[in-house]
């Protein structure tokens, strides 16, 4: 009964043309607003502190109530997007975005800088998970799974560069340039996004009825066509922001990087990510999305594995990179073609579907930064434990789809 709601095929807006550079572009313009807006401030933390005249971990805050905001948020969005389509849901997201981008720029106590912060994600996750409902608006099978590859690449991409852009922001002009940058940014998104690709959603509409969306939540929670490939990217995107938030007092008060190694390395992990989309882009079509995950869910597990083995050993700096790029590559293949498997089936409700997916996302990264901020005072052993148990638990959860699909 629950995989009744996978759509029939013919009853899929998507197609398998191929894309082109600026439909790709936009999507990753969208997908990158809220990755771009939280991890710019991260050099910038001590500074916001004493401008505020506040801790240093009570700036923080203002990132964990932007993961928060803008996980429930887009539970909301995607049945709205499904009902009135997707053009207006993305222009009102940029417009709050930019709204709450001008509110945290002004701000002069920590209290306004977080309502700010909240007005902004309630923002970010419109753009964000209508991006994967729009590219599935487009696309489908292979042509879906490319897709969500090169935007997937360039969503890495953000958090990668923004903190050494962050930096240099914050040196020449202040912390609060960094909010009229990304505010800039999501304006010319929001352009781009009206010039290019407009209204997607051309299947019938989803009556905009609460209990008809808890329900179609509720169905898609026990669907394991869903269910599955989405808790398998949630632990995999878990396990990506703990490796962000933990990298800082690794390499800083362990390694003694300066804040500019720490942005170098920051921008070299998009080099990983761009390498691990480029071999799910050939992994995908060669042996399919199932046996492609699984490669990609063995190559993350090894690098938490070489992780926390180094914290074990003390090795040297050189072997912590060395194994958080073997779980970057891992976790290159993973995402998007987990995310892929996860959407594909949900034609009609591509919106819903992106909005749990992104729900699960943001809450995987939730647990995984305050787990790898807690569990032990050693943050090298901390993000070891985390991914190594992220990882191991996302191979026995694909496992047990498997067996589900041949029983």
């Amino acid at each position: 009964m629950t995989d009744q709601i996978i759509d029939a095929q013919a009853d899929a807006p998507a197609r398998e043309s191929s894309s082109t550079g600026g439909q790709i572009a936009v999507l990753a313009a969208l997908a990158s607003v809220g990755t771009l807006a939280t991890n710019i401030l991260l050099p910038s933390l001590p500074q916001m502190a004493v401008a505020l005249q506040v801790t240093t971990p009570a700036v923080t805050a203002s990132i964990t109530i932007f993961l928060a905001v803008f996980a429930l948020g887009q539970l909301v969005v995607g049945p709205i997007s499904d009902r009135y389509g997707r053009r207006s849901p993305v222009l009102a997201g940029f417009a709050i975005f930019i709204a709450g981008s001008i509110w945290c720029g002004l701000s002069t106590d920590l209290t306004s800088l977080l309502i700010g912060r909240a007005i902004q994600a309630v923002g970010a996750c419109s753009t964000s998970v209508l991006s994967r409902a729009i590219a599935r608006d487009l696309f489908s099978g292979a042509a879906l799974a490319r897709v969500l590859t090169l935007v997937m690449i360039a969503q890495a991409a953000a958090p990668g560069f923004s903190p050494l852009l962050g930096g240099g922001l914050d040196h020449f002009f202040g912390w609060r340039s960094e909010f009229v940058f990304v505010g800039a940014f999501a304006l010319l998104s929001a352009i781009a996004f009206t010039a290019v690709l407009g209204e997607t959603h051309n299947a019938t509409r989803i009556p905009l009825n609460p209990i008809a969306v808890g329900m179609t939540y509720g169905k898609l929670s026990v669907n394991r066509h869903f269910l599955v490939p989405a808790a398998t990217v949630g632990l995999i995107m878990g396990g990506l922001f703990s490796m962000f938030s933990a990298a800082p007092r690794i390499l800083i008060e362990g390694y003694g990087f300066t804040p500019i190694a720490l942005g170098l390395f920051f921008a070299g992990t998009v080099m990983v990510v761009f390498g691990s989309g480029m071999l799910a882009a050939r992994l995908a079509p060669r042996f399919g999305l199932e046996r492609a995950i699984r490669y990609g869910l063995l190559i993350a597990c090894l690098g938490g594995i070489a992780i926390l083995t180094s914290a074990y050993v003390h090795a040297n700096v050189a072997t912590f990179i060395a194994a958080t790029c073997v779980f970057l590559l891992g976790m290159g293949v993973v995402n998007p073609l987990g995310t892929a498997q996860a959407l594909s089936p949900f034609g009609t409700h591509a919106g819903a579907a992106s909005a749990l997916l992104g729900f699960w996302q943001m809450t995987g990264a939730a647990i995984g930064v305050f787990l790898v901020a807690t569990i032990v005072p050693d943050a090298l052993l901390a993000l070891g434990i985390v991914l190594t148990g992220g990882c191991l638990l996302a191979i026995l959860l694909y496992a047990m789809r498997g067996k589900a699909m041949t029983a």
